[in-house]
């Protein structure tokens, strides 16, 4: 399993990583490149490759894995902010190449099979839904009721399933560049402060 990036030049290697990926990509497709071209191509060994990455795979949703970045965007949000407002700057604060990301996206819809990619994004869900409910609970103090903890949880779910719902609807579209994901998210998170309606 690869480890976290911790540290600004290991983030900087996963970038020169992903962004190599990328190209060699849609340059030869997926299953035509190798690992080994695509660390040479980021200028660095095999071994450092594989520190970061399992597998190629693993490049194509590397956009989404670990949330360090969201955690601590979150973080640095003002703890009185309303949650989706703060979950929607964090989302906005990504650290990643905005043509990757784009790509990375395209190549995921026409490259793997669609349920392995619904797999991964639920998980990603899941992980990012983890992050909201941890940024509540320290915004909520240490003394709190399984009743509040439980509103924690709904919210964080929510808040998750409707940024999700935005990425998939973005995914699947002909529109892929990264102002529309903002939009849709946008939108996703105004329909879920607005509350569910008939």
């Amino acid at each position: 399993m690869p480890r976290p990036a911790h540290t600004a030049r290991s983030e900087r290697t996963r970038e020169a990583l992903r962004r190599a990926a990328v190209v060699r990509f849609l340059a030869q497709g997926v299953e035509e490149t190798s690992a080994e071209q695509i660390a040479a191509d980021a200028g660095v060994s095999l071994r450092t490759f594989y520190r970061h990455f399992a597998s190629k795979h693993d490049l194509l949703f590397s956009d989404y894995a670990g949330l360090e970045w969201f955690r601590a965007a979150l973080a640095a949000r003002d703890p009185q902010e309303p949650i989706v407002e703060s979950v929607h700057s964090a989302i906005m604060a990504r650290p990643y190449d905005d043509w990757a990301v784009a790509q990375t996206a395209a190549l995921r819809a026409q490259e793997l099979e669609p349920g392995r990619v619904v797999r991964h994004m639920r998980q990603v869900e899941a992980d990012f839904a983890r992050a909201i409910e941890d940024h509540l609970a320290e915004g909520a103090g240490t003394d709190f009721t399984s009743d509040e903890r439980m509103r924690m949880t709904v919210t964080a779910r929510c808040v998750a399933a409707a940024v999700f719902g935005a990425m998939e609807v973005w995914m699947l579209g002909d529109e892929r560049s990264l102002p529309e994901l903002s939009r849709l998210t946008g939108e996703a998170l105004s329909a879920l402060r607005g509350g569910i309606t008939e």
